[in-house]
This record gives C-alpha cells, structure tokens and sequence, in this order.
C-alpha cells in the first residue's frame, strides 16, 4: 500500500486517521483542504484544483483525505485502498460542534493558514445528509472508477483500532 485515500463525513476522523496511517507506514500526508481553500475561505477555481489534485494524485506514495467528489475520477484510479470513516452521524456531528468550540481561535493543521474553524447551517445539513447523499456518490464512483479498489469501511472506535493494528510498522 503506497496509496491511500481516506474519505467520509465532516467529523468522521479524516484528517486524524490520515495522520496516523502517514505516520505509520512513514508515507507522504496530503490534506485535500488546504489545496482546495484559500485565505478567508475563498474556494479554488474547478480547473485549477482538478489540475493540482491530478498532480498529487500523480506521485508515487501518499495517504489523501478528503472528500472533494468532483475528483474521486483523479484519485480513486491511483489509489491501492480507500478507507471509509463511517461512523454514525450523531457522532460527526458532536465531533463537528465539540472542534468548533475547541479550535476556535486557532487554524487547524489540516487547513491552510487563513481558515479559522467554522460552523454554519449549511455545513450542520451535509454533516446529517452524508450518509444519504455523499456516501452513495463515494461508493458509486467506486464502482465505476474503480471497481477492484479495495474498501475498508470504519464504522466504529473498534474497526478504527483493529484496522490500524493490521498495518505494517516500518
């Protein structure tokens, strides 16, 4: 596995799994966000970021989170394996508002510099709808992207430790 991509829900453990699976098997660590967003988050310009997220996907080795569905046609062909953070929605949404209130005065490091936590109603629906919505698009793009691309799918705190107690340590 020199590879892997790591989506799910807002909340769901994206950016703190991916740190630890880049930490473990010592692979390069790409936060999708803070190559979609700008300062005062201004989002890229559609090509531009197709462009960078096909030259990232384009490296040898790295583990990727983020969703960005409109790129799962770059990523998922190069990826030896995704991993679905898939826990329950109530779930991500205390993470959500619990990270709000936590990170409040300070940037995320998955972020880039410029964009403080935030919290609106639109951001609290897709939370809720992922599961209905984001998640059959993940899945579906899978299938027809990718179809022999192997799924791990963490739905729960134990998935996540046994999932992680099966990698190999360099």
């Amino acid at each position: 596995m020199r590879r892997i991509l790591i989506v799910g829900s807002a909340g769901a453990g994206k950016s703190t799994l991916a740190r630890e699976v880049a930490r473990r098997l010592d692979l390069p660590l790409i936060h999708l966000a803070r190559h979609y967003w700008r300062p005062g988050w201004v989002a890229s310009d559609d090509a531009g970021f197709r462009a960078e997220i096909s030259a990232l996907a384009a490296r040898p080795a790295w583990v990727m989170d983020g969703n960005y569905g409109a790129t799962l046609d770059l990523r998922l062909p190069r990826a030896d394996l995704l991993v679905l953070c898939d826990p329950p929605r109530l779930r991500c949404l205390a993470r959500v508002l619990r990270r709000r209130w936590v990170d409040r005065a300070t940037t995320r490091p998955d972020l880039p510099d410029g964009c403080p936590e935030r919290l609106d109603l639109p951001f609290l629906r897709y939370v809720w709808r992922y599961p209905r919505h984001s998640r059959p698009r993940v899945l579906a793009a899978v299938a027809s992207v990718a179809p022999d691309l192997p799924v791990v799918r963490l739905r729960t705190r134990a998935d996540l430790r046994r999932w992680l107690a099966s990698l190999p340590t360099t």
